[in-house]
């Protein structure tokens, strides 16, 4: 009987799997996961949505024990508008935003070359207090849905004029 093995075999694929997934956590240049950070939520209820970090614990916490970040993304991203539609239908299709509030473990998220403008305060969105209570997450949302819904109506714009790539890939659908 005859096996078919691949060129690497499967210790190796392995290795190189930890590594990246370790790559992932703590680049080699430094620092990839940091506040302001678009990412890509890859395990969970929130899989395929897009969220910004908004405080990183590289050590771990008390209650969690292991790199993760507090992260405020987008659960329902907003309809797509065209020219033809009136004023009235723009916003309500566009203003058709949720947003969610989470901590995430470091190997759940994907982190882009997308930031956050620093015109929006990122650090500002979310405390850890507000995290404690369902109360505290509840207004919090609220207020990173009023955020995200003026920042997607009128996208801010980079240093060529033109509107932020970055706030554009936030709110678009990921499409997978």
């Amino acid at each position: 009987e005859r096996r078919h093995r691949s060129h690497f075999g499967s210790s190796c694929l392995t290795a190189a799997v930890h590594t990246l997934a370790d790559t992932n956590v703590v680049s080699a240049m430094g620092k990839m996961i940091k506040a302001g950070r678009v990412c890509i939520v890859t395990a969970g209820r929130m899989a395929g949505k897009k969220a910004v970090v908004v405080k990183t614990f590289d050590e771990g916490s008390k209650a969690r024990p292991f790199g993760h970040a507090l992260v405020a993304g987008v659960e329902k991203e907003p309809l797509r508008v065209t020219k033809r539609m009136s004023k009235k239908k723009v916003a309500k299709k566009a203003g058709r935003v949720k947003a969610f509030v989470r901590y995430i473990n470091y190997t759940h998220f994907l982190p882009t070359r997308y930031m956050i403008p620093a015109e929006i305060d990122c650090k500002g969105l979310v405390s850890d207090a507000q995290m404690d209570s369902p109360e505290g997450r509840k207004e919090a949302k609220k207020a990173i849905k009023e955020i995200l819904k003026e920042k997607f109506m009128y996208c801010p714009l980079d240093k060529t004029g033109k509107p932020s790539k970055d706030i554009l890939f936030l709110k678009r659908k990921l499409r997978f």
